[in-house]
């Protein structure tokens, strides 16, 4: 049985960035409902797909096709899987940071404010820490750096306030509990921008997904083979930053690159496109999720 996850965003543009190659090798660290995978397989002669996703759901959308592998596992462990399948250098590297709707459509898996449900947001729904865990039991300076920093939160120390409060009479368990809290401290306009950003903020704390995009990114440079390409969706300011940095200098931190002797910059990659690319008038009518993505594109050196 196949999950609808959602209409994958910017596929056109998506192919056509990796450059596909007869008998190249591909990896998909973001395989979800399967869509630019798919869509991959139809245009690939010969070769093969190497697919990520640590949920479980998204094993059920794999196409049956002897050209793909499918890794459950988290695309922070990239380069040990590759080694294991017995692959040491591809020729394109695709990955759709963005959650998918099927999760925001999951009341059970927590993602959504839309719906009454647990305080989960697993991606991985064998891992340990829930959101009720961060709420219930991180320390004040822990909640603060989480809605400050990644949810870009400005007056995030009275909902940290108001978090410590209630866990003082009563554990957060279900998402109303949360909301109880976070619609006290909603600005005067755009309520659903602000609880769309206390989820976020919880839901990259539980999913380690910023130091997860990191240690992959910083693994593309070993595994793309020469004019190998790396292709990228992000979604929020947050994982942009982080994927402009490292395809400018090669590391998710710095903003400039190093230079040699000669004052030359010594990068890895060199960007396809320099500015990203956003989704056209077209697709932004059909698929409501590309609203705010941006692709960007490079290869390797």
């Amino acid at each position: 049985m196949e999950n609808v996850y959602h209409v994958p965003v910017l596929l056109k543009e998506c192919v056509e960035g990796l450059n596909l190659k007869e008998g190249g090798v591909y990896v998909d660290v973001t395989f979800g409902g399967g869509g630019h995978t798919k869509e991959i397989l139809k245009h690939l002669k010969g070769g093969r797909i190497v697919v990520f996703d640590q949920d479980e759901d998204a094993y059920l959308n794999r196409p049956e096709d002897e050209r793909l592998i499918f890794v459950r596992h988290n695309f922070r462990y990239l380069k040990h899987f590759l080694r294991y399948i017995g692959i040491e250098k591809v020729d394109g590297i695709l990955a759709d940071l963005g959650v998918s709707s099927h999760h925001f459509d999951t009341p059970e898996r927590g993602f959504s404010f839309r719906f009454e449900g647990a305080l989960d947001m697993r991606m991985n729904k064998q891992s340990g820490l829930t959101a009720a865990d961060v709420l219930n039991n991180y320390e004040e300076d822990g909640l603060y750096r989480i809605f400050k920093n990644y949810g870009e939160i400005k007056n995030a120390g009275k909902l940290v306030r108001g978090i410590l409060s209630k866990r003082q009479g009563s554990h957060f368990k279900m998402i109303s509990d949360l909301l109880e809290i976070a619609e006290t401290c909603v600005p005067s306009r755009d309520k659903n921008k602000f609880l769309a950003k206390v989820f976020q903020a919880l839901r990259i704390e539980v999913n380690g997904e910023m130091e997860a995009l990191k240690e992959m990114l910083m693994q593309t440079k070993d595994v793309l083979a020469e004019e190998g390409r790396l292709v990228v969706i992000s979604y929020h300011s947050l994982e942009d930053r982080l994927v402009k940095n490292f395809m400018k200098t090669g590391d998710c931190e710095q903003t400039q690159p190093e230079k040699d002797f000669y004052g030359k910059s010594i990068v890895p990659f060199k960007p396809i496109s320099r500015k990203p690319i956003l989704p056209s008038e077209e697709e932004l009518k059909i698929n409501t999720r590309s609203r705010s993505a941006k692709l960007r594109i490079c290869e390797k050196l």
